[in-house]
């Protein structure tokens, strides 16, 4: 999901005592990071550069250099960064809620993350295009959450709290789908109730109890299915 499964990666707070230039390097890298997001969720990552971060910070470029050598270095990086607080909480709601209710409070805590999330899409339509840096890591990404949530579904299903006819893998792909096209409007509109509409569509789409056929199989039409009554 650009599900921006994704929060975590706060605006860097200003430098208030000198320090060399690498000096206490895991801060100083913390720094550079939410630099760097907060540029390419505005710019994305083409519109960003080293050089433009090193003047955020009041750094020298040289300084920034020595973190990350590589503008694609950083950008890993960054995305790591976004992802790593959400995969927690996600797994500790999916055990206590299920996973509707994890999902929507989720999605509730993107909307107190609006810059992550359009760091998120920002980037993930960048990224469709193969020569682009990150279009391995958002490969991987989308292939763990769809694995994610179909595992979800399956112990939802196995726990009796879906139906059993429900297809995990085919579903969690659709929910990634509605999950990405509602929180690109929500962030296009900010008054558009993303909640609400996820609620309905990722209930509508685990509730829907549809049995795929083979064409010909009780269906004239190619690709039909039935839906039990």
């Amino acid at each position: 999901m650009s599900l921006s499964y994704a929060e975590g990666v706060s605006t860097p707070t200003p430098v208030t005592s000198p320090r060399g230039p690498y000096a206490n390097t895991p801060r100083r890298k913390a720094e550079i990071v939410a630099a760097a997001a907060h540029i390419f969720a505005q710019v994305g990552y083409h519109g960003g550069s080293l050089r433009q971060i090193a003047r955020d910070l009041d750094l020298s470029f040289t300084s920034v250099k020595h973190h990350f050598p590589t503008k694609e270095e950083l950008l890993i990086a960054v995305l790591e960064a976004n992802d790593e607080l959400e995969v927690v909480r996600v797994h500790s709601d999916k055990t206590a809620l299920g996973f509707i209710d994890s999902a929507l409070e989720l999605a509730k805590r993107n909307l107190h993350a609006r810059e992550s999330v359009r760091l998120l899409a920002v980037l993930a339509a960048e990224a469709s295009a193969p020569e682009h840096p990150a279009h391995t890591w958002f490969t991987q990404r989308y292939e763990r959450i769809r694995l994610s949530i179909a595992q979800s579904i399956a112990e939802d299903v196995e726990a009796g709290r879906l139906p059993a006819s429900t297809d995990a893998e085919a579903v969690a792909g659709q929910i990634i789908g509605l999950w990405d096209g509602l929180q690109l409007q929500w962030l296009i509109d900010p008054q558009f109730d993303m909640i609400h509409a996820m609620r309905d569509g990722i209930t509508a789409l685990l509730h829907a109890e549809t049995n795929h056929q083979t064409p010909g199989h009780g269906d004239d039409t190619p690709g039909g299915s039935d839906l039990p009554g």
